[in-house]
């Protein structure tokens, strides 16, 4: 066996690999044996088929199988061993020959390679980095009180219906014929629950205001929600195609107000929002709030300065130079349904993920990092925090979020971003004691107009 490779240019890789036949007829000689034992060839007994028969049904078979096996092997133990920075995976080249599978003579095989392009990517005290502390203040806090007010509340029965209040109403739909009057055969529904305030016409909206208990509201479902058969079938307990056929006027017999009424800032909200007993006061409470949202800007402001890292890196690197050809024949090799066209079109940002993530990895080896178990365990528990906290949910007992987590890393598709969200982590805390960090006190609103500009 005979291996080489070149890339006069340094990034368009040529690899030639020569087998002999002593290289894999050994390992093919092996693999037909097996295959004489299992054969079931008519007017033979099992495992007595002669091997000549064998060799004429499966030899060439087997040998393109076992040579193609022994060629991937060596292909990527030789990149392993000669540290060839390989992008993608080796595809034929346009320089291979016809070859003979038939004969004896050595089969000589050449792949195109495309490597990554050499630079350096150092950081140090001497790389001054924006670090942005996003501020919490009064306003921020109040929304937060507000929000968790909101989700605490409850509904008290009312006279009359405000539209301000986001009131509730039941009541009792019966549709109306052309004249007017309750239509023989026609749709009936006790107990319809509608919030006009979410009607999407003023006209309609407005026909409830001020109604009261008992009051009965001529109106149309149809013309209320125009754009939305949904609406309006699960309004009317109908399939969605029957829409159509109920476009008149309905009655709503107004059997029900109910108002929202948010809960107040009081022990029983402490106890509901952040456990029993773990919150004695108001002022306990706005701090915990405080602290809470501290951690979660934390989160962001290290998201952002991982972002102005990039940006930093990228420019002291300057453009990388990359066998764009190749990694063309690549992507669309990966990308066979979507065609040339879809790799035009995504190339360029293809190109710009690839050098970041170059960047990136000599960034890591650099600062030696390593994910542990435990890492991907605190990423998956984060996760699952930030998911039960988009639903009001911020005092999960750790037990729950260990089983949720664990949950989470049983299954192979959430495992690969939780590594790379680890990494992440762990880059970024690191390269804060390396680089000179700028900090900057930042309103919330200025930041998000920076991300926006990102």
């Amino acid at each position: 066996m005979n291996i080489s490779f070149e890339a006069p240019d340094k990034i368009n890789g040529l690899m030639t690999i020569t087998l002999e036949k002593d290289d894999y007829q050994g390992e093919v000689e092996k693999t037909l044996k097996d295959y004489r034992k299992r054969a079931n060839v008519p007017g033979f007994r099992p495992g007595m088929t002669p091997m000549g028969l064998i060799k004429r049904q499966y030899g060439a078979a087997v040998k393109v199988d076992v040579v193609n096996k022994m060629l991937g092997e060596k292909l990527y133990e030789y990149v392993r061993e000669n540290n060839i920075q390989m992008l993608g995976e080796p595809l034929p080249s346009d320089k291979q020959e016809t070859l003979d599978f038939e004969g004896d003579a050595p089969l000589t095989f050449k792949f195109d390679i495309a490597v990554a392009p050499e630079f350096e990517a150092k950081l140090s005290g001497k790389d001054k980095i924006d670090y942005y502390n996003i501020t919490v203040d009064d306003k921020l806090i109040d929304q937060q009180v507000e929000m968790y007010q909101q989700r605490a509340g409850h509904y008290d029965k009312v006279e009359s219906y405000d539209a301000e209040q986001r009131d509730m109403l039941k009541g009792d739909l019966r549709e109306l014929d052309a004249d007017g009057n309750v239509k023989e055969g026609g749709i009936t529904v006790a107990d319809a629950v509608l919030m006009p305030q979410y009607m999407k016409v003023d006209d309609q909206k407005k026909l409830f205001d001020g109604a009261k208990l008992g009051d009965i509201i001529t109106w149309n479902p149809r013309k209320a929600y125009p754009e939305s058969d949904v609406e309006v079938s699960s309004l009317l307990k109908i399939q969605k195609e029957d829409v159509k056929d109920h476009e008149g006027d309905f009655t709503y017999q107004i059997t029900e107000i109910s108002r929202y009424v948010k809960a107040e800032v009081n022990q029983q909200l402490f106890d509901q929002t952040f456990g029993e007993g773990n919150v004695k006061d108001e002022k306990e409470f706005r701090q915990k709030i405080s602290d809470m949202i501290s951690q979660q800007f934390k989160s962001d402001s290290d998201y952002k300065f991982l972002l102005d890292i990039r940006k930093h890196m990228e420019k002291k690197v300057g453009k990388l130079e990359f066998p764009e050809a190749l990694l063309k024949r690549v992507m669309l090799n990966n990308n066979k349904d979507k065609g040339e066209k879809f790799v035009e079109e995504n190339f360029e940002a293809s190109i710009k993920e690839l050098g970041w993530h170059l960047i990136k990895e000599q960034l890591v080896a650099a600062q030696e990092i390593k994910v542990e178990d435990n890492d991907l365990k605190n990423v998956a528990k984060e996760a699952a925090r930030a998911q039960f906290a988009q639903y009001g949910m911020s005092n999960v007992p750790d037990e729950y979020l260990e089983n949720y987590a664990a949950e989470m890393l049983k299954k192979r598709e959430n495992v690969d971003g939780l590594v790379d969200r680890a990494v992440d982590v762990k880059l970024t805390e690191a390269l804060k004691g390396v680089v000179k960090l700028n900090e900057k006190d930042v309103t919330l609103e200025d930041f998000q107009k920076m991300l926006q500009e990102k």
